[in-house]
């Protein structure tokens, strides 16, 4: 399994992932390929979800030969997506390619950049829109940000779920990219959840950007710089 235990958070560490990471941060890398590579890293971390998080079951099977005993993966249908507007769109296409029967909810939320970040690494968050399906005891809640910098936007995010639901199975907030603060905010904030990333960075700007990080995710998968 590549998935490590960080203390504040859960590593992923296959090979592909952290390759694909990697031609994500290239300034190089335009819009189409950026695009596609969030998809791509989307799905990777999907399968690792699977493979690390979910459990499996023995089921008989019977081949045009004969009967035999498989083994299938517990709960595929049971799971709930949450996009976090605008970035995570094409992350979270990937993420459906693994599940692809989940139900998906979307939060659009966004830091007040005019504001500026306070004292203690915080900005203010406005939160647009809200539209959650029902969320089940049964269910595997995965809530989905490329960046998680500040943990300002993941904990105002995570409070609205909080509020749908109390009760669901396992609560994953998934990034591509973290910084070490962000994580120790979520993790204060909301002990439930586990904090899975591909890379955890070294720090924080005094803008609240992920250093060295991949620049502003939305911008470059939509082209609006």
């Amino acid at each position: 399994m590549t998935i490590e235990d960080r203390d504040d958070a859960y590593l992923i560490t296959h090979a592909l992932a952290t390759d694909t990471l990697s031609r994500l941060r290239d300034v190089e890398t335009e819009q189409v390929a950026f695009r596609k590579g969030l998809v791509k890293l989307g799905r990777i971390c999907g399968y690792e979800i699977i493979d690390g998080a979910m459990d499996t079951e023995y089921v008989p099977v019977e081949t045009p030969l004969a009967e035999t005993t498989g083994e299938r993966v517990k709960g595929l249908d049971d799971v709930v997506i949450i996009n976090v507007l605008r970035a995570a769109t094409p992350f979270v296409e990937g993420l459906l390619k693994a599940f692809p029967r989940a139900k998906q909810g979307v939060i659009s939320a966004g830091r007040d950049e005019a504001a500026g970040m306070t004292a203690d690494g915080e900005f203010p968050i406005t939160i647009d829109y809200v539209k959650l399906p029902e969320i089940r005891p049964d269910d595997t809640v995965i809530v989905a940000d490329p960046m998680l910098a500040t943990g300002s936007t993941m904990v105002a995010v995570l409070d609205h779920v909080l509020d749908e639901a109390d009760d669901f199975e396992d609560l994953f907030v998934l990034s591509a990219v973290s910084a070490p603060a962000g994580l120790v905010r979520v993790s204060e904030a909301v002990p439930e959840a586990d904090l899975l990333t591909v890379a955890i960075d070294d720090r924080l700007d005094d803008d609240g950007f992920i250093v060295p990080g991949l620049g502003d995710a939305g911008d470059r998968a939509f082209r609006t710089v």
